[in-house]
């Protein structure tokens, strides 16, 4: 394991969870049913956060829980799951105190907009630059102070955590990433030309800019989950050093299991 991916039991006995909710009704009322069997502590005092929904809430909790430590279980009352584990009302101490947990380290965005306006986000999934009209995007692609792609002409691109390999990176075609692993994905969306090139696997120590070649004709937003900036000239990439958040496992399918899951699904 690496230093920003640790993969271990709780340490400590869990008591006190607090329960989160996203508006879906089956949400709400999961959360309400819990609450009953198991209390209900405020989200800054309790042991464990039991974040219910889908992804998208899963990554709003992270993203508002970020270097608190706090500790986050999800279970899907949602459409889309990935990051969360099943939902069950029995056991669900017994199944917390087992559960392996994951240290996420999130990227960091620093985008420059047309106006020469700074705009900061981090994503613990993805950033992505996705062309804004019905011209292809034309991109320079440097990596640590190295131009490796002197014109990408695509629809977008991206950067991938090993937390979001499996979302939008795996549905444009790039590589599934254990979430242990060292490894950035870097990946075209809808490539153009090059037309053959179709990614690369980087270090996560990497830095990557994004420049817009022509970007009034062919302007580009950036995304960092659910941060979107408007018309940007460049966009800097690298994973952060000194942000984490923390996510919790079932012992029973662990994250490495959903990895080795979704590789043979057809």
């Amino acid at each position: 394991m690496t230093d920003q991916h640790r993969n271990c039991a709780m340490s400590q006995q869990i008591s006190s969870l607090a329960f989160i909710s996203a508006e879906s009704d089956d949400a709400r009322d999961a959360a309400a049913q819990l609450a009953v069997l198991y209390g209900q502590e405020n989200p800054e005092n309790a042991d464990v956060i039991v974040a219910l929904g889908g992804d998208g809430f899963m990554l709003q909790t992270l993203h508002n829980h970020m270097n608190t430590g706090k500790p986050i279980y999800g279970m899907n009352r949602g459409s889309v799951g990935f990051l969360m584990n099943e939902y069950r009302e029995r056991d669900l101490l017994t199944r917390i105190n087992a559960a392996e947990a994951e240290i996420i380290r999130p990227l960091e965005m620093d985008a420059v907009t047309m106006d020469d306006e700074n705009i900061e986000a981090l994503a613990i999934n993805e950033v992505s630059l996705l062309r804004q009209s019905y011209q292809a995007a034309k991109i320079r692609v440097t990596v640590d102070a190295q131009v490796r792609l002197e014109e990408l002409v695509c629809d977008g691109i991206m950067v991938a955590t090993p937390a979001g390999s499996t979302a939008y990176n795996l549905s444009a075609q790039g590589p599934i990433l254990p979430i242990d692993a060292p490894l950035l994905a870097l990946t075209p969306v809808s490539a153009f030309r090059p037309r053959r090139w179709r990614g690369a696997l980087l270090p996560n120590q990497a830095t990557v800019r994004l420049e817009i070649l022509e970007a009034e004709k062919r302007p580009v937003n950036a995304v960092a989950d659910h941060t979107e900036v408007k018309s940007v000239s460049s966009v800097i990439i690298r994973e952060s050093r000194s942000s984490t958040a923390k996510i919790l496992f079932d012992a029973s399918h662990s994250w490495d299991e959903r990895i080795l899951a979704e590789q043979f699904r057809y």
